[in-house]
Protein backbone atom coordinates (compact mmCIF):
# COMPACT_ATOMS: atom_id res chain seq x y z
CA UNK A 1 0.00 0.00 0.00
CA UNK A 2 1.35 3.37 -1.00
CA UNK A 3 2.61 5.68 1.72
CA UNK A 4 1.82 8.76 -0.36
CA UNK A 5 -1.03 10.63 -1.94
CA UNK A 6 -0.40 12.94 -4.90
CA UNK A 7 -2.57 15.96 -5.57
CA UNK A 8 -2.18 17.87 -8.82
CA UNK A 9 -3.10 21.43 -9.79
CA UNK A 10 -3.19 22.88 -13.28
CA UNK A 11 -1.86 26.41 -12.90
CA UNK A 12 -0.77 29.43 -14.86
CA UNK A 13 -0.99 30.63 -18.42
CA UNK A 14 0.62 27.56 -19.99
CA UNK A 15 -1.22 24.91 -17.94
CA UNK A 16 1.63 23.73 -15.74
CA UNK A 17 1.23 20.81 -13.34
CA UNK A 18 2.01 21.57 -9.72
CA UNK A 19 2.01 18.58 -7.39
CA UNK A 20 1.63 17.99 -3.69
CA UNK A 21 3.26 14.77 -2.53
CA UNK A 22 1.66 13.95 0.81
CA UNK A 23 2.90 11.42 3.35
CA UNK A 24 -0.38 9.89 4.46
CA UNK A 25 1.03 8.88 7.85
CA UNK A 26 2.66 12.14 8.91
CA UNK A 27 0.54 14.52 6.76
CA UNK A 28 3.74 16.24 5.69
CA UNK A 29 3.73 17.52 2.13
CA UNK A 30 6.21 18.42 -0.58
CA UNK A 31 5.29 21.08 -3.13
CA UNK A 32 6.69 20.31 -6.58
CA UNK A 33 6.92 23.18 -9.09
CA UNK A 34 4.53 25.77 -7.61
CA UNK A 35 3.73 27.26 -10.98
CA UNK A 36 1.37 30.09 -10.02
CA UNK A 37 -1.53 31.01 -7.74
CA UNK A 38 0.03 30.60 -4.31
CA UNK A 39 -3.37 31.23 -2.73
CA UNK A 40 -4.95 28.23 -4.44
CA UNK A 41 -2.07 26.00 -3.35
CA UNK A 42 -2.12 27.26 0.24
CA UNK A 43 -5.90 26.92 0.44
CA UNK A 44 -5.60 23.28 -0.61
CA UNK A 45 -2.83 22.70 1.93
CA UNK A 46 -4.88 24.19 4.74
CA UNK A 47 -8.12 22.47 3.78
CA UNK A 48 -6.26 19.15 3.74
CA UNK A 49 -4.56 19.98 7.04
CA UNK A 50 -1.22 19.07 5.55
CA UNK A 51 2.14 20.38 6.69
CA UNK A 52 4.37 21.54 3.82
CA UNK A 53 8.05 20.90 4.51
CA UNK A 54 9.85 21.79 1.25
CA UNK A 55 9.52 23.07 -2.31
CA UNK A 56 11.14 20.94 -5.03
CA UNK A 57 11.89 22.62 -8.36
CA UNK A 58 12.49 20.53 -11.47
CA UNK A 59 13.85 23.62 -13.25
CA UNK A 60 13.69 27.38 -13.21
CA UNK A 61 11.38 28.49 -16.01
CA UNK A 62 8.81 31.10 -14.98
CA UNK A 63 5.86 28.78 -15.51
CA UNK A 64 7.15 26.48 -12.76
CA UNK A 65 8.18 29.04 -10.12
CA UNK A 66 5.76 31.99 -9.96
CA UNK A 67 4.34 30.97 -6.57
CA UNK A 68 7.69 30.02 -5.01
CA UNK A 69 8.47 33.22 -3.13
CA UNK A 70 4.96 33.61 -1.69
CA UNK A 71 4.83 30.01 -0.48
CA UNK A 72 8.34 30.17 0.95
CA UNK A 73 7.38 33.27 2.92
CA UNK A 74 4.05 31.85 4.08
CA UNK A 75 5.41 28.51 5.32
CA UNK A 76 9.13 29.20 5.82
CA UNK A 77 10.00 26.42 3.38
CA UNK A 78 13.42 25.48 2.01
CA UNK A 79 13.64 25.46 -1.78
CA UNK A 80 15.52 22.68 -3.58
CA UNK A 81 16.94 22.95 -7.11
CA UNK A 82 19.93 21.66 -9.05
CA UNK A 83 23.20 23.53 -8.62
CA UNK A 84 23.42 24.24 -12.36
CA UNK A 85 20.01 25.94 -12.35
CA UNK A 86 21.03 28.78 -10.03
CA UNK A 87 21.49 31.38 -12.75
CA UNK A 88 18.25 30.35 -14.49
CA UNK A 89 16.34 31.02 -11.27
CA UNK A 90 18.04 34.37 -10.78
CA UNK A 91 18.01 35.78 -14.32
CA UNK A 92 14.82 36.86 -16.06
CA UNK A 93 16.43 36.39 -19.47
CA UNK A 94 17.00 32.71 -18.67
CA UNK A 95 13.80 31.95 -16.77
CA UNK A 96 11.88 33.87 -19.45
CA UNK A 97 9.63 35.78 -17.07
CA UNK A 98 10.39 38.86 -19.14
CA UNK A 99 8.45 37.28 -22.00
CA UNK A 100 5.24 37.68 -20.01
CA UNK A 101 6.01 41.20 -18.86
CA UNK A 102 7.19 40.23 -15.38
CA UNK A 103 10.50 40.40 -13.61
CA UNK A 104 10.50 37.29 -11.48
CA UNK A 105 13.51 35.87 -9.71
CA UNK A 106 14.05 33.38 -6.94
CA UNK A 107 16.82 31.20 -5.56
CA UNK A 108 17.13 27.86 -3.89
CA UNK A 109 18.18 27.35 -0.30
CA UNK A 110 19.62 23.93 -1.09
CA UNK A 111 21.31 23.16 -4.40
CA UNK A 112 21.35 19.45 -5.15
CA UNK A 113 23.45 17.22 -7.41
CA UNK A 114 22.90 14.12 -9.50
CA UNK A 115 22.36 10.96 -7.50
CA UNK A 116 21.83 12.77 -4.22
CA UNK A 117 19.39 11.11 -1.81
CA UNK A 118 16.99 13.43 -0.05
CA UNK A 119 15.01 12.42 3.01
CA UNK A 120 12.01 14.75 3.10
CA UNK A 121 8.55 14.28 4.59
CA UNK A 122 9.67 10.79 5.64
CA UNK A 123 10.26 9.84 2.00
CA UNK A 124 13.38 8.74 0.13
CA UNK A 125 13.91 10.85 -2.99
CA UNK A 126 16.71 10.44 -5.52
CA UNK A 127 17.80 13.44 -7.59
CA UNK A 128 18.32 12.61 -11.27
CA UNK A 129 20.10 15.37 -13.18
CA UNK A 130 18.47 15.40 -16.63
CA UNK A 131 19.90 18.34 -18.60
CA UNK A 132 18.34 19.18 -21.92
CA UNK A 133 15.25 21.30 -21.34
CA UNK A 134 17.54 23.46 -19.24
CA UNK A 135 21.07 22.74 -18.08
CA UNK A 136 19.97 22.20 -14.49
CA UNK A 137 16.76 20.26 -15.07
CA UNK A 138 16.18 17.42 -12.64
CA UNK A 139 13.68 14.66 -12.05
CA UNK A 140 12.80 13.48 -8.55
CA UNK A 141 12.50 9.71 -8.19
CA UNK A 142 10.74 8.07 -5.24
CA UNK A 143 11.92 4.46 -5.60
CA UNK A 144 9.80 2.98 -2.83
CA UNK A 145 6.68 4.49 -4.38
CA UNK A 146 7.73 3.96 -8.00
CA UNK A 147 6.97 7.60 -8.78
CA UNK A 148 8.93 10.03 -10.93
CA UNK A 149 8.41 13.79 -11.04
CA UNK A 150 9.76 14.46 -14.51
CA UNK A 151 9.28 18.21 -14.89
CA UNK A 152 9.66 19.20 -18.55
CA UNK A 153 12.10 16.40 -19.38
CA UNK A 154 9.61 13.68 -20.29
CA UNK A 155 5.93 14.03 -21.21
CA UNK A 156 3.22 11.66 -22.35
CA UNK A 157 4.41 10.74 -25.88
CA UNK A 158 6.68 13.79 -26.00
CA UNK A 159 9.68 15.54 -24.50
CA UNK A 160 10.44 19.06 -23.35
CA UNK A 161 11.38 21.87 -25.69
CA UNK A 162 15.06 22.49 -26.21
CA UNK A 163 15.00 25.84 -28.04
CA UNK A 164 15.05 27.89 -24.83
CA UNK A 165 18.20 29.27 -23.14
CA UNK A 166 20.58 26.51 -21.91
CA UNK A 167 18.57 23.82 -23.75
CA UNK A 168 20.08 20.94 -25.73
CA UNK A 169 18.23 18.40 -27.86
CA UNK A 170 21.01 15.84 -27.76
CA UNK A 171 21.39 16.39 -24.04
CA UNK A 172 17.69 15.85 -23.38
CA UNK A 173 17.49 12.67 -25.47
CA UNK A 174 20.54 11.32 -23.66
CA UNK A 175 19.07 12.25 -20.27
CA UNK A 176 15.85 10.35 -20.96
CA UNK A 177 17.57 7.28 -22.31
CA UNK A 178 20.34 7.08 -19.72
CA UNK A 179 18.55 8.31 -16.58
CA UNK A 180 14.84 7.60 -17.04
CA UNK A 181 14.45 4.64 -19.38
CA UNK A 182 16.63 2.55 -17.05
CA UNK A 183 13.97 2.82 -14.34
CA UNK A 184 11.38 0.05 -13.90
CA UNK A 185 8.61 0.03 -16.52
CA UNK A 186 5.89 0.43 -13.89
CA UNK A 187 7.23 3.72 -12.54
CA UNK A 188 4.48 6.35 -12.85
CA UNK A 189 5.63 9.57 -14.46
CA UNK A 190 4.15 12.89 -13.30
CA UNK A 191 5.19 15.49 -15.88
CA UNK A 192 5.25 19.27 -15.83
CA UNK A 193 2.55 19.43 -18.49
CA UNK A 194 -0.11 17.07 -19.85
CA UNK A 195 -1.16 13.75 -18.35
CA UNK A 196 0.41 11.10 -16.12
CA UNK A 197 2.18 8.28 -17.95
CA UNK A 198 4.67 5.50 -17.17
CA UNK A 199 8.23 4.64 -18.05
CA UNK A 200 7.16 1.44 -19.83
CA UNK A 201 4.57 3.25 -21.94
CA UNK A 202 7.03 5.94 -23.01
CA UNK A 203 9.73 3.40 -23.87
CA UNK A 204 7.27 1.68 -26.19
CA UNK A 205 5.28 4.56 -27.68
CA UNK A 206 7.17 7.84 -27.33
CA UNK A 207 7.92 8.91 -30.95
CA UNK A 208 11.16 10.62 -29.99
CA UNK A 209 12.85 7.29 -29.17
Amino acid sequence: MSQIEIKSFLLGMVATNCYLIINKETREALIVDPADDALRISNAVEQGRWKPVAILLTHGHFDHILAVNDLKKRYQLPIYAHVEEEDVLKQTSLNMSGMIGQTYMTEADIYVRDGEHLKLAGLDIIVLHTPGHTKGSVCYYLPEEKVLMSGDTLFHCSIGRTDFPTGSTLGLLRSVQEKLFVLPDDVKVYPGHDSVTSIGYEKQYNPFF
